[in-house]
């Protein structure tokens, strides 16, 4: 009768005993297909699994069928002509279950699912949880039971009725806040699994493993939790433990009878393969359990790596320093939103480390395993922190929350040796959410925070973002610092750093960059900025995200173009390869995301300082980080999107390329224009920048770089306009590429003398009526309704759909004009 109370208890409080399993099931069904979905709250369940027949009023609202991953703001997050949909949204499917264990358990695990979650099999609810990005599971083994008992259970010939809600309405007593600088999407966002296990299984696998600074002496420690439905009371296990060249080290056998014993396996490995970044090598542990209630087997990759961060001083792996190199990630993308499949987020880190990435925050929630297990594999060390952020400090359902998925992060990411930093917090400073701002109550519960991480793992650091009367609290600690965006110039980035540093015992700098449009370039991206103070300070405070008001500063003067960001960051990576004591710093974020507080945005609502856009083309910056961090030969022309350069017929023009080659030869219009050595210390461009005249008309720039043996070329083109150009005073379209399938449509503002309006900046509104269909509400430069032109143009897909299309385009006080496409 205890299992079946504690099944029970399980069930009442949200499935609270199973929410902390850290376990990758080797059994499982990903539930992708057959789901129908409704974005609206019903009545009850009932309305959702009651008879109904095509016609009869019972058949309405109507569902949409949709497959998993699924977020119900895929679109409308971007949209600019809407806020994003926050509320409930319904998912039902049928279930064949077929358990094949004698008195198995069937389990629902659900990767990450925003933001409250119920399920119900048939009528009956039989979980819930709070919170979007933890993983949680539902067991439902007795309520199938008791629909299959049931008559209505005749109704659906042996399927079982699934049924879930989720619902990202406002909650200002959850976390996070919807102050928060990104959407807080809704949906089964991530793969919902449905899992058999035995009666007795592993309900938590915990491996620690340990080496000395020297890497001489290794520790291993394998711990786990069982789940004992039945009558067992024993079981043997096996536990497999491989190299990461395949080598069995430990093969052993145990006898278990006391399922409250967690320690199964202590062993130490003498000098052990280090796993780090440059080289990740993992280890495998495989672990079975057998019994009279069947078999079950489990596998976990662990590595073995010793990292340190000095006093005041830098970053340590397995006894060397290491830079970090970093930058950050949202879960977003064009056209799914949160939704991204396992095959878009292996691209996404992928994409990172070929750009030199080996550290990176997840911000600002736990992140699917699929990105932990990738940072494994690729070498990236990692920051994850729960959502703690902005907004100020709730009552006890918000503690309660924070404090669950503290403990479910660390408990269900622990094994991953990438893991090394728990984060606390981001913005605690910002408050609004309550009527009470009380620092010192903020200043109690990240002590408690800090406490309760420690606990459960001991071998990790604390750290918080930006909230400098909580510093002194976590183990490591990043201060505000956007200079060149928010404050000051990036000519004050050391020396802001370095006064930072002083502050705290270890300082690692997350978030640094600002926003570029992409596809927007700019011959002088300094018009403007004469009037920014520098010398005092370069940190972020509330507001300044607005292009509102306030003193002088690039985000709100500046042209967000990509000429800007990149001498930006090309003096951020120059800097940071002279400051010894520095620990590493990451770029915020590595992809254009969606958020809600930035409607006036040239894509709207869309986060713009990604060196990738939203949909994985890469921005201008991508090879500027390329060229600091990367060995493989590179060389990348600046300007692969810049169609029309300006200026006088004698005016010297400076091309820039950035290359990681020890040296590059330039060619403008077929004669060389020298060859140049790299030195990473003479900005711009490492030294790689020549200064010609341009021709009238079309113009062929190719670079040649040479590392050792390896030769790499890179070419672009474009055109140079000398005559002057004015205020914006028509539109012209025009079908740039078309297939049987679909249309690129380009539309450019003219003055009044009919020169392109290089430097217009107004929005550029698409729209179609016909059988076709515009590629929009995809947050991209070339993929939104609206959209700010870059250089005076813009430009947008339409999918033909084998009909005849009239397409409008409009700008602000100009005359609306159409183009007929068939």
């Amino acid at each position: 009768m205890k299992s079946k109370h504690t099944l029970l208890l399980c069930i009442f409080f949200g499935i609270t005993l199973n929410t902390l399993a850290q376990i990758n099931y080797q059994q499982k069904e990903r539930l992708n297909d057959g789901w129908e979905f409704l974005r609206e709250d019903l009545g009850s369940i009932w309305e959702v699994v009651r008879p109904a027949i095509v016609g009869d009023p019972e058949s309405v609202p109507l569902w949409t069928q949709v497959s998993l991953p699924h977020c119900f703001n895929a679109e409308d997050a971007v949209d600019p002509d809407v806020n994003y949909y926050q509320g409930p949204g319904w998912y039902k499917k049928l279930l064949d279950i077929n358990n094949p264990y004698r008195q198995g358990r069937t389990l629902l695990h659900f990767e990450g699912a925003g933001q409250k979650t119920e399920v119900y099999i048939y009528t009956e609810k039989v979980g819930a949880h709070v919170g979007g990005y933890d993983e949680w599971t539902v067991d439902v083994t007795e309520a199938v039971e008791r629909f299959l008992k049931s008559e209505d259970s005749k109704r659906f010939e042996g399927k079982i009725p699934l049924s879930i809600r989720c619902d990202n309405t406002r909650d200002t007593e959850m976390i996070p806040s919807d102050l928060s600088d990104f959407n807080l999407y809704g949906g089964i966002y991530r793969y919902l699994n449905l899992v058999y296990v035995p009666a007795l299984s592993f309900n938590k696998l915990q491996i620690d493993a340990s080496v000395d600074p020297k890497g001489k002496e290794g520790k291993l420690t394998l711990k786990a939790g069982f789940t004992n439905f039945g009558s067992e009371d024993q079981a043997s296990v096996n536990i497999k433990i491989v190299d990461p060249e395949g080598k069995t080290i430990k093969e052993e056998s145990l006898t278990i009878n006391n399922f409250n014993k967690s320690e199964l396996l202590s062993l130490n490995i003498n000098k052990p393969v280090l796993w780090s970044t440059n080289k990740p090598d993992l280890y495998s542990c495989e672990v079975s359990l057998s019994s009279s209630a069947g078999n079950m087997t489990c596998k976990e990759m662990f590595g073995f790596r010793h990292f340190e961060f000095k006093q005041k001083g830098p970053f340590f792996l397995n006894g060397e320093r290491l830079l970090l190199r970093g930058t950050h990630r949202h879960e977003d993308h064009a056209g799914v939103a949160a939704a991204m499949t396992e095959k878009q987020i292996i691209t996404e880190m992928k994409m990172m480390k070929d750009m030199g990435v080996n550290f990176i925050r997840l911000g600002h929630y736990q992140q699917s395993r699929i990105v932990l297990e990738q940072c494994d594999k690729l070498g990236i060390l990692v920051w994850e922190e729960i959502p703690w952020c902005r907004g100020g400090l709730g009552g006890d359902t918000y503690k309660e929350q924070a404090r669950r998925m503290l403990t479910n992060m660390i408990t269900q990411h622990r094994n991953h040796p990438s893991v090394i930093l728990w984060g606390l917090g981001n913005e605690n400073d910002w408050p609004n959410d309550f009527p009470e701002f009380d620092k010192e109550k903020i200043r109690t519960f990240m002590k408690e925070l800090n406490g309760l991480s420690h606990k459960l793992d001991s071998t990790r650091k604390t750290c918080i973002r930006r909230c400098n009367f909580c510093k002194d609290i976590v183990d490591v600690y990043s201060p505000s610092i956007w200079a060149g965006w928010y404050r000051g110039m990036y000519t004050d980035y050391k020396r802001v750093s370095y006064d930072e540093m002083q502050k705290v015992n270890h300082f690692l700098h997350v978030e640094w960059g600002g926003d570029n449009h992409a596809r927007r370039y700019a011959e002088d991206p300094y018009i403007g900025l004469d009037k920014i103070e520098t010398g005092k300070g370069a940190d972020e405070r509330a507001g300044d995200a607005s292009l509102y008001g306030g003193t002088a500063r690039a985000s709100k003067d500046g042209d967000w173009s990509e000429s800007y960001i990149v001498d930006l960051i090309d003096w951020h990576l120059k800097e940071q390869e002279t400051m010894p004591w520095l620990t590493g710093a990451a770029y915020w974020p590595f992809k254009d995301f969606s958020t809600p507080v930035r409607p006036e945005n040239p894509v709207p609502y869309v986060n713009q300082k990604g060196v990738v856009e939203r949909d994985f083309t890469p921005k201008e910056a991508f090879y500027v980080f390329q060229s600091y961090w990367t060995d493989k030969p590179m060389v990348h022309i600046f300007g692969h999107n810049w169609k029309t350069r300006w200026g006088k017929a004698d005016d010297l023009k400076m091309i820039k390329v950035y290359s990681n080659c020890d040296k590059v030869e330039l060619f403008l219009n077929g004669e060389s224009l020298s060859t140049k050595k790299r030195n990473s210390q003479d900005f711009p461009a490492a030294g790689l920048r020549w200064e010609s005249q341009f021709r009238q008309g079309r113009n062929i720039v190719k670079a040649i770089g040479t590392k050792g043996r390896v030769r790499i070329e890179d070419e672009i083109s474009f055109d140079y306009e000398t005559r002057n150009f004015g205020k914006a005073s028509s539109i012209r379209a025009s079908v740039i590429e078309e297939t049987s399938e679909y249309a690129w449509i380009e539309a450019e503002l003219f003055d009044e003398n009919g020169v392109v309006s290089l430097d217009s900046k107004d929005y550029i509104y698409f729209n179609s009526v016909g059988n076709g269909k515009l590629v929009v509400n995809q947050g991209t430069s070339t993929g939104s309704s609206k959209v700010q032109a870059y250089n005076g143009r813009a430009g947008i897909k339409l999918m033909k759909n084998n009909g005849k299309n009239i397409i409008s385009i409009k700008s602000d006080n100009l005359t609306t004009v159409f183009l007929a496409i068939k």
